[in-house]
C-alpha cells in the first residue's frame, strides 16, 4: 500500500513540475496577469480541471514560480556578500555568481523581473517577501565585516537592502545581453563593478 501511495505521490509531484516548467515558458512572452489557465493544462496536456488539484488559481501558480526562482538562491546571495576577501574581489565574486546564475536559469530570472512589479498582487507580495529575506541575510553577513563596527541595525539593513536591489539589477542586465557579443558582456561587467564599488565607497565613509 505504502509503495502505491509513494508511487502516486511522485506522479502528482511530477504533474505539478511539469505546471511550473508549462507556465515559465509560456511566460516567456507574456506576463502572469494574461496567463489563462487553460494554456497552460492545453500545454501540459491535461484537463483543465487536473489543474485544481495542484494550485487554486494561477496566481497561486505563480507564487509557486517565485518559491521555485528564489527559494534557492539564499545561500548564493549570502556567499556574494560574504566577507571573504578584499572589497574588489567580493565584487568579483559577486558579479560572476550571479552572472553565471542568469546564463543558467534566464526564464526564472526573467519571470521575477517582470513580475516583481506585475499586476499579481500574491505573486508581488511573495516577491517583496523573498527579498526581504535576502535582505535580512545580507544583513546578518555585513555584521560580521568589521567595517560594521557602530552601525545601527536599521542603516545594517538599508545597506541590504542596497546589495540586494543591485543584485536584482545586474541580473537584469546581464538577462539582456544573453546573445549579446563579448564585448557586450564585458561592459555589463564593469558597469556593474563601477556601481558595487560605489555602494563599498559610500559604506566605507557612512559614519563619517
Amino acid at each position: 500500500m505504502s509503495h502505491t501511495l509513494g508511487i502516486r505521490q511522485a506522479q502528482k509531484q511530477k504533474t505539478r513540475q511539469a505546471f511550473l516548467d508549462a507556465a515559465l515558458a509560456l511566460l516567456e512572452e507574456q506576463s502572469l496577469s494574461s496567463l489563462g489557465l487553460r494554456e497552460v493544462t492545453r500545454a501540459v496536456g491535461v484537463a483543465p480541471t487536473a489543474f485544481y488539484r495542484h494550485f487554486r488559481s494561477t496566481a497561486d501558480l505563480g507564487v509557486a514560480l517565485v518559491d521555485e526562482a528564489l527559494g534557492s538562491l539564499h545561500p548564493m546571495v549570502r556567499t556574494t556578500v560574504s566577507t571573504a576577501g578584499d572589497s574588489e574581489e567580493r565584487i568579483a565574486r559577486a558579479i560572476e555568481l550571479i552572472a553565471r546564475h542568469v546564463d543558467a536559469f534566464p526564464a526564472h530570472v526573467r519571470f521575477i523581473a517582470r513580475e516583481r512589479h506585475g499586476g499579481v498582487q500574491p505573486v508581488r507580495e511573495a516577491i517583496r517577501d523573498q527579498l526581504a529575506r535576502f535582505a535580512e541575510e545580507v544583513k546578518a553577513e555585513l555584521a560580521k565585516d568589521p567595517q560594521a563596527a557602530g552601525w545601527s541595525d536599521d542603516d545594517l539593513l538599508m545597506l541590504a537592502h542596497l546589495y540586494v536591489d543591485q543584485m536584482l539589477i545586474t541580473a537584469s542586465l546581464f538577462l539582456e545581453t544573453l546573445e549579446a557579443s563579448r564585448e557586450e558582456r564585458e561592459r555589463v561587467t564593469q558597469l556593474a563593478t563601477r556601481q558595487l564599488r560605489l555602494i563599498s565607497v559610500g559604506r566605507r565613509h557612512w559614519l563619517d
